[in-house]
């Protein structure tokens, strides 16, 4: 069982020819509401990627927060543990312009409210698997990480987004997913993405780091990786971080072997971002495995 500690948002999608500067006002025809939330399309990604997944977030009391609840019971997710707050529910307004690319604007709401003391009926123990993120506060991250790792559950962070001068919080962490930019604010310093890997792997079990267009290195006691992505012409990236993050712990926690569970990630990774949306346009297994061929080879990573 994979359960996930995080963050649940309504987001508010704008389709722009350019990503607004400072100052500036861009018009766009009309706006969609998608699903979102970093911890929540996790958590659906790796639902739809076959593994048992229980949530433990917060929404508002407000006309949000029943949608909210379904889109992630829709996807198979266990909402039992996700809780009411008198905030308003977590928001977010996305920009996206014609090349793929995004800025976002998080008000975090009710996600503000969200206990690691939820955690004491999700069932951890050894055998499971707890995945958090950083849109909650890092306090009941860190609280949560401890419970898991207490419990003998399997704990993966993806620290995103990042703050700098936080590398304590990795004692409670054996897998870590971020981004370079997430791993310069984390190191604190400006490193190539080889030696960023491998420094972020000193301070946990594994790192990896994930590298857009150039995919993904993983640093571990069970080897060194370089896993490419997926070929794919983009529409909308915005998910695709959070798809590797839940597909790879869904991979993980059903057992695969590390390379393969990478794959996948990889795979499900470049799906999503030939659709709009960081979760309506996430693939089920299914369809992870009918591109699993065009993914090339994850090959052994030389580190010097």
């Amino acid at each position: 069982m994979l359960v996930v500690l995080g963050s649940i948002n309504a987001d508010l999608v704008f389709r722009v020819e350019s990503l607004p500067r400072p100052g500036e006002t861009v018009s766009c025809a009309s706006f969609a509401f998608h699903h979102g939330g970093k911890g929540a399309n996790q958590a659906c990604a790796a639902a739809r990627a076959g593994a048992v997944v229980r949530f433990v977030g917060c929404v508002g009391e407000d006309a949000w927060g029943p949608v909210l609840r379904r889109g992630l019971e829709e996807a198979g997710v266990d909402t039992s543990l996700l809780a009411t707050s008198p905030r308003p529910s977590g928001t977010a307004v996305i920009a996206v312009d014609e090349t793929g690319e995004n800025a976002i604007l998080v008000a975090s709401g009710a996600n503000l409210d969200v206990s690691a003391d939820q955690l004491d009926r999700a069932g951890l123990g050894k055998g499971t698997t707890l995945l958090c993120q950083n849109e909650i506060p890092l306090a009941t991250t860190r609280a949560g990480l401890a419970r898991g790792r207490a419990l003998g559950a399997r704990t993966i962070l993806n620290f995103a987004p990042a703050v700098a001068g936080a590398l304590a919080v990795l004692d409670e962490v054996d897998v870590l997913v971020v981004n370079h930019g997430e791993a310069t604010r984390l190191l604190d310093r400006d490193l190539p993405p080889e030696a960023a890997v491998r420094a972020l792997a000193s301070h946990t079990r594994t790192c990896v780091l994930t590298l857009g267009r150039d995919g993904a290195l993983a640093v571990g006691p069970e080897g060194a990786w370089h896993v490419p992505a997926l070929p794919v012409e983009p529409v909308d990236t915005t998910g695709a971080g959070d798809t590797f993050t839940g597909v790879l712990a869904a991979g993980l926690d059903l057992g695969l072997p590390w390379t393969e569970a990478l794959a996948r990630a990889a795979v499900a990774a470049g799906i999503v971002c030939e659709r709009l949306g960081a979760r309506s346009g996430q693939p089920t297994s299914e369809e992870v495995a009918a591109r699993r061929a065009e993914l090339p080879p994850v090959l052994p990573l030389a580190l010097s």
